[in-house]
């Protein structure tokens, strides 16, 4: 069982679909929400804050890319991770999802214990990241604060999906390394969580796109570094 009695929003207009991962949650002790569409997901999700929001693709009237973005943008949710729970597992899908900042993308169907297996995955990266030594550190015009997961730009906040506070925190703790993909992944998404080749690259654009692209350097076959002089 689950020590940690961590929350779980499950979000799907399929009723089986969400009778099935309620039960096999439940089973391992963690406390389980569920809404049946993205605009009760979002009202759901600011009331009860989960840990964890697993999000099927195929809703009608508002999509899970569509809900999963508008998630992001709330604040008290930054450290909430989303996980995709679809049967859609073309690349194309894969890489909507992380541009609208998911963690991770399960693809149905699974088995209960790899639903299990990588939901605790998912929840023990998130523990690893909240006991985290608080820090902050100064490079330019940006602000990294790791105990409030927070960046600030030229004075203004920046919420950050939690992979990606997660992945620049990581870069900047040795400006100039070099860090390896294998190790990124390894790091940041863990051994036990599987996400595609694409990943790193994606969260790299978007961070790129929010604080600036002089900071990130791409070393072409081995991996990336921060960089500030």
């Amino acid at each position: 069982m689950s020590i940690q009695n961590n929350t779980i929003l499950l979000v799907d207009d399929d009723s089986d679909t969400l009778e099935f991962l309620t039960y096999n949650l439940e089973k391992e002790d963690y406390i389980v929400h569920t809404a049946s569409n993205g605009y009760e997901a979002i009202k759901q999700a600011v009331k009860i804050i989960p840990d964890l929001i697993i999000l099927d693709v195929m809703m009608p009237e508002m999509d899970g890319f569509e809900t999963c973005t508008e998630l992001r943008n709330i604040m008290e949710l930054k450290n909430t991770d989303i996980s995709f729970f679809t049967a859609r597992g073309e690349d194309y899908s894969h890489v909507v999802g992380l541009e609208a900042g998911a963690d991770d993308y399960i693809v149905k169907p699974i088995k209960p214990k790899i639903l299990v297996s990588k939901v605790k995955s998912l929840l023990r990266r998130n523990a690893v990241g909240k006991t985290e030594d608080s820090q902050i550190q100064q490079f330019g015009n940006i602000i990294i604060n790791r105990e409030r997961y927070l960046v600030v730009k030229d004075g203004t906040d920046i919420v950050l999906p939690r992979k990606e506070f997660e992945l620049i925190s990581y870069l900047s703790s040795n400006p100039g390394k070099v860090f390896t993909r294998d190790d990124i992944l390894k790091t940041i998404w863990g051994e036990d969580v599987i996400v595609g080749d694409r990943t790193i690259d994606v969260h790299i654009r978007k961070l790129r796109e929010k604080l600036g692209n002089e900071y990130f350097k791409t070393i072409k076959g081995v991996g990336y570094k921060f960089e500030y002089e």
